[in-house]
């Protein structure tokens, strides 16, 4: 494969996009990351549903309220979902920071190649 398929961003000795494709380059970062939040929330409240046997309202509910920080809001009663939740607290919480790397990502990137930009031409 090419290496131009790996690369998100330019190299520092390349101009910088213009806003069309900085604009489309955020888009497709929150696409990202809405889709892994949305997987990850998925993923909780199957759990929830199948072995507590919860609807899937009260599912999702529980999946976001730990996601959130903010604890259950049914009692769970098996010892695998107990399990289940201890991980799926940590999960989330990992899930949580690279949502916001992922979002963050091209703002970040955009601002220090701009900078890069302007020591360079400092220099000549």
């Amino acid at each position: 494969m090419s290496r131009k398929f790996f690369t998100i961003f330019e190299h520092h000795q390349q101009p910088l996009v213009s806003k069309e494709v900085f604009l489309r380059r955020v888009v497709k970062c929150v696409a990202v990351a809405a889709l892994l939040l949305t997987g990850t929330i998925f993923l909780g409240a199957a759990v929830y549903h199948c072995l507590e046997g919860l609807s899937w309202l009260e599912s999702v509910l529980n999946a976001v309220m730990i996601m959130t920080g903010l604890g259950l809001v049914d009692t769970i009663h098996t010892t695998f979902a107990k399990v289940f939740t201890c991980f799926y607290a940590i999960l989330t919480a990992v899930v949580f920071y690279m949502v916001l790397a992922i979002i963050f990502a091209p703002l970040i990137h955009r601002f220090l190649h701009g900078f890069h930009l302007e020591l360079g031409r400092d220099k000549e």
